[in-house]
């Protein structure tokens, strides 16, 4: 007869081992450890993404890499996402070159007025052209995924369909979104978006112009009541390594990761496009009776007018700093169209 001493000992041995089981399977998986960092929540589609990324480098490397994410500025905030990748605060940081066109200058043009329907064939541009152009800004960097919002909206208190309800209207922009502003008449303030919500409610500010999924992300619909239907420029975001953190990497790990990037292009920019923001607008009208505002088609083109420049003063800007500017814009409407016609 087995006493229930010698069964209570032999039970503790097999959760002993199944613990010793499950630890080496741990271990295992944990053989290569990457943080990733990010400045938004994780609830945001940048964060949607990172941990998708994540999932799928876990399993497409059988366990053999682990990646931690740090979301919300728990790592690594906004201004000091890249240097902080440089300095190796974190593995990989997801930052948005379009907060600092000085630093990205080429991807900046991605981010000018250029039509771009929504956030899939944006983000399918934006990776295919970096594929082909290798910037130099990228340099010491290597860039494993790459995407963009869908066009920026002014998203406000009050109405702003017209240039006299624009005029002097204090918007949050950042990159090329502060000239677009400019032009339009409205004072573009810069800050990064996690500061938005607070300043929005303490009059810091009037509103801000991005893509829409942030009325629900950040809950902004609960005191900016009006989307203007005039959309204007995408905001970028690359994730990059370190160039020396990546060739620590074995080759195996680097074909899961470069086969990756061009799929997070289109992952993310069809999450955006088809869950993200329309789940966010249906929200936002239901819950807090946002208004989507027409622009009348007069006004329309007088806002076109007003934003045609910004491509001249552009090229002529990246002229001066030696990049192929025309080339890049040009290439840059092949693969929109291309893209377009994909869909």
């Amino acid at each position: 007869m087995i006493r229930p001493k010698t069964l209570l000992l032999t039970g503790i041995s097999l959760v002993a081992g199944l613990f010793m089981l499950v630890a080496s399977v741990t271990l295992k998986a944990a053989e290569i450890n990457l943080t990733y960092a990010f400045f938004a929540p994780a609830g945001t589609f940048p964060g949607k993404q990172m941990a998708h990324w994540a999932e799928q480098i876990a399993k497409r490397t059988g366990g053999k890499v682990g990646v931690k994410t740090f979301p919300a500025s728990t790592l690594l905030g906004a201004r000091e996402m890249y240097d902080g990748v440089t300095k190796g605060v974190a593995d990989i940081g997801l930052g948005a070159p379009s907060y600092d066109p000085g630093r990205f200058p080429l991807t900046s043009g991605v981010s000018l007025p250029m039509g771009f329907p929504n956030a899939t064939v944006a983000s399918r541009t934006l990776w295919e052209l970096t594929k082909e152009f290798q910037p130099k800004e990228y340099e010491n960097f290597k860039v494993i995924a790459m995407f963009t919002t869908e066009p920026g909206y002014i998203q406000s208190r009050k109405p702003a369909n017209t240039a006299a309800l624009l005029n002097g209207m204090k918007l949050r922009a950042a990159g090329t979104g502060v000239p677009v502003l400019k032009a339009l008449g409205a004072a573009p303030v810069g800050m990064p978006m996690p500061e938005v919500p607070q300043s929005v409610q303490t009059g810091v500010i009037d509103g801000t112009m991005t893509s829409r999924e942030v009325l629900q992300d950040f809950k902004l619909a609960e005191t900016l009541k009006y989307v203007t239907d005039y959309p204007t420029v995408v905001v970028t975001f690359a994730a990059v390594m370190d160039r020396k953190r990546w060739e620590q990497l074995p080759a195996d790990v680097k074909k899961v990761i470069d086969e990756l990037g061009p799929e997070m292009a289109v992952w993310t920019g069809q999450y955006h496009d088809k869950q993200n923001v329309s789940a966010a607008l249906e929200w936002a009208k239901k819950e807090h009776k946002l208004q989507i505002l027409a622009v009348t088609a007069d006004e329309r083109a007088r806002w076109d007018a007003k934003l045609k420049p910004m491509e001249e003063q552009w090229v002529s800007e990246m002229n001066a700093k030696g990049l192929p500017a025309v080339r890049y814009l040009a290439r840059l409407r092949d693969l929109r169209d291309q893209y377009k016609k994909q869909q």
